[in-house]
């Protein structure tokens, strides 16, 4: 199973490279994630975007490099920079599909035009990963989906279940999290949790080990389990964290990189494509370890 970024880095360098292909490229993390991801071996990059911008970032910073990546010019016009995008993917070009300067709403109606777009008929969700000292663990969704319904739910799992494969984890423990560990009818998300769970137990959910509602401790603290009486094969081990609703994730997601300081990458799934939604904020580091996951994930 792989543990950490660094065993991340090593497989996927050992693998046939893929392509990147960034909308909006022209903005200093999405070029410096390209040039790292060149650099390390971990994938090629298509950028589209400002082409003046593009070159003079490329020629000031990476000489070497300047004609190591293929422009493709759409100016500083977001929405045919997504459209243009999507198209790669789509004529195969490309293999995943990276976010640049473009903002979120826009490239994701590129992504979901019922024409031309990449879908597929699931939904889409983010997975995030992060660093714990202890191994890489899983959750979704703080980036997509606002207060999923229960099949709304269930698709997010598969998803993360499907990066967690990908992550050599063959059966992973997935946590439903609430505010408490018992069902309560006044709080919806404990219901969904209790249904989901009887589903896995009746194999209609595959590949994964499911226990809810569980609280963040029971889910990650063996110790809390016990001091509580749980009895799950989940509970304290938990290998994928799934939210009740975007507010807890977005908030849980900030509070590993800006106070734990934990390494992230994220990865959108359910497209014809993994897509890397990073923040604005997130650094070069986190968009190329995105890359590396999208890499893994295509």
């Amino acid at each position: 199973m792989i543990r950490n970024f660094d065993d991340l880095l090593h497989k996927v360098k050992k693998m046939p490279n893929k392509i990147v292909v960034i909308a909006a490229a022209h903005t200093n993390s999405a070029l410096e994630a390209a040039i790292m991801a060149k650099k390390e071996n971990i994938a090629n990059s298509l950028l589209i975007g400002d082409k003046t911008i593009i070159k003079k970032y490329l020629e000031e910073n990476v000489p070497e490099l300047t004609d190591a990546f293929e422009i493709i010019d759409t100016g500083s016009n977001m929405k045919l920079a997504a459209k243009r995008s999507v198209e790669a993917i789509n004529k195969g070009k490309a293999d995943i599909l990276l976010k640049g300067k473009c903002d979120t709403a826009t490239l994701l109606k590129a992504v979901l035009d019922k024409e031309d777009g990449l879908r597929t008929g699931e939904i889409l969700s983010d997975v995030l990963v992060y660093e714990h000292p202890e191994k890489l663990v899983l959750m979704s969704d703080g980036g997509i989906n606002l207060y999923p319904t229960l099949e709304e739910k269930i698709s997010i799992i598969k998803n993360a279940v499907k990066v967690a494969h990908g992550l050599e984890n063959p059966k992973p423990n997935v946590a439903l999290l609430a505010a408490v560990e018992v069902v309560n009818p006044k709080m919806p998300p404990t219901i969904d949790a209790s249904i989901i769970s009887k589903m896995n137990d009746r194999n209609q959910i595959k590949g994964c080990i499911i226990n809810g509602p569980l609280a963040f401790d029971n889910a990650v603290s063996e110790v809390a389990a016990k001091m509580k009486g749980i009895e799950s094969e989940v509970a304290g081990k938990a290998d994928v964290l799934i939210m009740p609703n975007i507010e807890s994730g977005n908030i849980f997601g900030k509070c590993l990189t800006y106070y734990c300081k934990y390494r992230v990458a994220h990865v959108v799934m359910g497209a014809k494509a993994p897509i890397l939604i990073a923040s604005r904020a997130d650094n070069a580091e986190t968009k190329m370890l995105s890359m590396a996951l999208g890499v893994l994930c295509a």
